[in-house]
């Protein structure tokens, strides 16, 4: 489904006078650096431009027509020379008193994108005034206030169509993924581009204790919750955790466009470990690893193994690890410390570049 702007036009493309009304050449300034953010936004993010605007009484002999259209097909006219296209333009003529349906923040003049053709979720309306970031909650959009002032209602609240930019084009990558079986009931909501949160607990007190350092290396934000059958062991809980987090790295990356693609060592007191990840689409896990103890804590050395490939499998990656040391707990330690930070290297974003990382041009 297709994903909308709803932009505003006076206050937030073009800089709006005292007595509101742009019904001269005089009065038409353009907001600084709407129209370069624009034409960014136009040419790298993946959005349909609608813009919507209220224009108080316009046809009356207060605010006549001749005075109006010269100047608003001049704006469109400057904005389509640097490539900004509105697909749609909804202009509301009424007066507040009117209470009319198509005014803004009602959504009258935009009742086709409320059909569910349009991905409304991740849609977003930008503008300047509370009645912009009503009509965002009336089509269930998310919010982008021009301002200087906070609003928890708006996704982002800026004066600066620059962020705006950046703030469309580089979304924080998020995922969800559930999975519930007869041995586990597994949620995790990961954000790539966090600061290394984390709220998660599996019964397993070492098992926590790694997770914890591979998103705190990885910089990955993650909640959730992950019960499974430890009457009968760990196992179940392990693989199936490590499913999940595959899936949802999986999912968060997208189609992998402007990623770094790769990640390559760690050392950590008397241990070492070598880690290479590249999320090429295909999954292979090369574990060059031996350990002189069958538990430590309370989790089997066995699963260790099993834990990263399953995470290979459904990650869609390659991952190669080696590692060696006299303390068992500093060598796995240093695994899950050193593929946090590979998997950090790899999914890390390049700016300006919009490109997947391969010459098949799709992994």
């Amino acid at each position: 489904m297709e994903k909308v702007l709803f932009i505003d036009r006076d206050g937030t493309i073009l800089v709006e006078p005292p007595n509101e009304q742009i019904d001269s050449f005089e009065k038409m300034s353009f907001v600084p650096g709407v129209i370069s953010a624009l034409s960014k936004i136009s040419r790298d993010a993946d959005y349909k431009l609608v813009l919507v605007t209220n224009q108080d009484g316009l046809g009356t002999s207060s605010f006549p027509e001749e005075k109006f259209w010269p100047v608003h097909n001049l704006m469109l006219d400057i904005l389509r020379g640097e490539g900004v296209i509105f697909d749609e333009v909804h202009i509301d003529r009424s007066l507040p008193k009117d209470k009319a349906d198509t005014r803004k923040p009602g959504t009258g003049m935009l009742s086709r994108y409320l059909t569910g053709k349009f991905d409304l979720k991740n849609s977003y309306v930008i503008g300047d005034r509370l009645s912009d970031i009503e009509l965002g909650k009336n089509l269930g959009t998310q919010i982008i206030y021009l301002g200087t002032k906070k609003d928890k209602r708006a996704a982002l609240c800026t004066t600066d169509w620059q962020q705006i930019y950046h703030f469309l084009r580089f979304p924080q990558r998020m995922s969800s993924i559930s999975r519930k079986t007869k041995e586990t009931d597994i949620l995790l909501n990961i954000n790539l581009d966090g600061t290394g949160k984390f709220n998660l607990s599996s019964g397993i007190g070492f098992f926590d204790h790694m997770l914890e350092l591979f998103f705190k290396h990885a910089s990955i934000d993650v909640s959730g919750y992950i019960k499974g059958d430890l009457n009968v062991d760990e196992h179940h809980s392990v693989e199936d955790t490590a499913i999940v987090l595959g899936q949802a790295v999986d999912k968060a990356l997208g189609k992998k466009r402007g990623i770094e693609r790769y990640g390559f060592l760690l050392p950590m007191d008397e241990s070492r470990a070598e880690v290479a990840v590249d999320f090429s689409g295909r999954n292979e896990l090369v574990w060059k690893v031996k350990f002189n103890r069958s538990s430590i804590g309370d989790m089997p050395t066995e699963l260790f193994h099993h834990f990263f490939k399953s995470f290979t499998d459904h990650a869609r990656c390659n991952l190669y690890v080696k590692a060696r040391g006299n303390n068992e707990h500093h060598k796995i330690e240093a695994i899950f410390k050193a593929v946090g930070r590979v998997v950090r290297q790899a999914v890390k974003r390049i700016e300006n570049n919009d490109t997947v990382p391969s010459t098949k041009g799709i992994l």
